[in-house]
């Protein structure tokens, strides 16, 4: 094999309407907003990043299916997974289910999940030890 994949560098996030999904990222998972480009915005945090993408944009390749709300991300939060929940009922966001013992990457980590404003499912973890 010429090369290995190191690691994500940004995903697109497409969506119906960019200002409702950037203020809700930044509001409930304190993403950082970030315009780049001509007229593009994208969501930062650590180093990595989502590029938010209207759907039907013109002149931006993205996949055969250009559907909000298809996705199924999992972020990880340096924090408990008690203040993780108690940050999202605060955020008056809906936990759809946790917090539940779940198997990531790194190992056994804690989940909540919830969904976004295009109806994609969240998923915040810890790999923290349940309170």
């Amino acid at each position: 094999m010429a090369f290995a994949v190191d690691h994500i560098d940004h995903v697109v996030l497409n969506c119906a309407d960019v200002e409702v999904t950037v203020t809700w990222y930044v509001r409930v998972l304190g993403m950082t907003r970030t315009e780049f480009g001509a007229d593009r915005i994208a969501l930062s945090f650590g180093d990595q990043k989502l590029n938010v993408r209207p759907t039907g944009a013109p002149n931006w390749v993205t996949a055969a299916v250009d559907a909000p709300g298809t996705l199924d991300l999992c972020f990880i939060a340096d924090a408990s997974p008690a203040d993780i929940g108690a940050h999202l009922r605060a955020c008056g966001v809906e936990i759809t289910e946790g917090p539940v013992p779940k198997t990531g990457a790194l190992g056994p980590m804690t989940s909540h999940y919830c969904r976004d404003p295009d109806g994609n499912l969240v998923e915040v973890a810890s790999y923290r030890r349940p309170d």
